[in-house]
């Protein structure tokens, strides 16, 4: 084979994408359909309590029009960190949605579905062997941090997917994936070189993100050859650049030239970017170092709590003006009335410092209004309850330096006022572990239908 031709429907299935652009794609007869399902930038909850973060219907649109199209062309479907976290709940969900339209469009396939959950009795023997390492910034692990986890999953690299495709599947439903695993699997059991495969995964994995102006929801075209590659859009609003393309290299990255990943690291020392025309963008250069030992990075959430927020707006200057001592003030008053609880209050201020808090860089703030979020996280759903309802109401009619109006200090925008979120999650494991195979981790099973 001459070349390799992926096609990248969306940023993350259930993002969409324009029907046109998609059969743009399709008419340039790519050797597969590959998609990302995840990510672990919506945080730790959707690991953690095995619940995707994206939509069933907007996955299951999705996910129809990939699967026939495959089908009719005799292409594999590679789809990767199925469900958002790709715990077995988010798997079984996604299969689930398969299942569906295997039925609803009476399509004969063969399935391959790659398990990424990792036994907590296999990371402890990690750990004991000094074999589990933390990824920067996170801590060292503990066992505690082990036995208290929801899910542990683990990060596939492109083996499992290239013995899936060994075996003939026409569609590949796999677990926690490498983000740029699925796009580089089909090149690389041709024989490509791996590190022009997983650099073309690293922009595809995206899709038109990776183009100007970006979107997450449409189509983006990449074609391995034996010395390069070249990403193209299909949508004629958009372009790429060379600019666009070697941003979106950076993505998610610390360090400009060196990509870590499950058995080895990316080296861009040498890579080129080279504008073709005004839909693509060549790229040389790339090499592929693997690793000795292999490592696959480990992930985990565990709950911490349970949390209820309330949410306010404030427009009295004298109110914006006297903030911090009125801040001060409530949470003394939660402390001298609930010392005896365990619980965190936090207060966020849209308007002054509410997204960057501390180390926002302006600190001489002319807002007219601000939003409060009061955050009451707790053992409990009660405790948690207790103390957002008591700051809420402390705060509601706080007696501040040269208040003149005192039905309120609040404005609610909804009702009930406090919002019952639930239990939250914080991330427990963020470290790579050594394996002896590249397989190990991730059981495969078949099913034909």
């Amino acid at each position: 084979m001459d070349n390799i031709k992926v096609l990248s429907p969306t940023a993350i299935l259930g993002y969409g994408f324009p029907i046109s652009s998609f059969e743009a794609g399709m008419a340039k007869l790519p050797d597969c359909i590959a998609v990302d399902a995840g990510s672990t930038d919506p945080g730790p909850y959707y690991l953690g309590a095995g619940i995707s973060f994206t939509d069933r219907y907007a996955v299951k649109r999705d996910l129809s029009i990939m699967i026939q199209a495959g089908i009719e062309q005799h292409i594999p479907v590679l789809i990767g960190s199925a469900g958002g976290s790709g715990a077995q709940p988010h798997l079984k969900w996604n299969l689930e949605i398969i299942e569906e339209i295997i039925q609803e469009q009476h399509l004969h396939l063969k399935l391959a579905v790659i398990s990424a959950d990792v036994s907590k009795e296999r990371a402890l023997s990690a750990l004991s062997k000094g074999e589990l390492k933390p990824l920067h910034p996170a801590p060292e692990a503990t066992e505690e941090d082990i036995k208290d986890a929801s899910h542990i999953v683990g990060q596939m690299g492109v083996e499992p997917f290239i013995e899936a495709l060994k075996e003939g599947a026409d569609v590949i439903l796999a677990g926690r994936s490498y983000d740029p695993s699925m796009f580089a699997a089909l090149a690389i059991h041709k024989g490509f070189d791996p590190g022009l495969a997983l650099h073309c995964g690293k922009i595809l994995e995206c899709a038109a993100i990776a183009s100007s102006p970006g979107s997450g929801s449409d189509c983006m075209f990449g074609t391995i050859y034996a010395d390069r590659f070249i990403l193209e859009t299909l949508n004629p609003a958009r372009q790429c650049t060379t600019l666009s393309v070697s941003a979106h290299t950076l993505y998610e990255k610390t360090n400009p030239y060196i990509l870590p990943g499950p058995g080895g690291t990316l080296d861009l020392h040498q890579t080129t970017f080279t504008q073709l025309n005004d839909q693509q963008v060549e790229v040389k250069g790339t090499v592929f170092i693997p690793s000795n030992p292999y490592t696959v990075k480990l992930e985990a959430a565990k709950c911490v709590g349970y949390r209820t927020v309330s949410i306010a707006g404030v427009r009295d200057p004298i109110f914006i003006k006297a903030l911090d001592e009125i801040l001060s003030g409530v949470k003394q008053r939660v402390h001298d009335n609930f010392k005896e609880l365990d619980y965190h209050l936090n207060f966020k201020i849209y308007g002054k410092n509410g997204v960057m808090g501390d180390l926002e860089p302006i600190k001489d703030i002319h807002s007219h209004e601000f939003g409060i979020v009061i955050d009451a996280v707790a053992k409990t759903q009660d405790i948690a309850n207790t103390v957002c309802s008591f700051a809420r109401s402390t705060m509601l009619h706080y007696g501040y330096t040269g208040r003149i109006a005192t039905a309120g200090n609040l404005a609610f925008p909804y009702s009930p006022s406090d919002a019952k979120m639930g239990a939250v999650y914080q991330f427990c494991l963020y470290h790579i572990i050594d394996v002896q195979d590249p397989l190990e981790l991730f059981p495969m099973e078949w099913r034909v239908y």
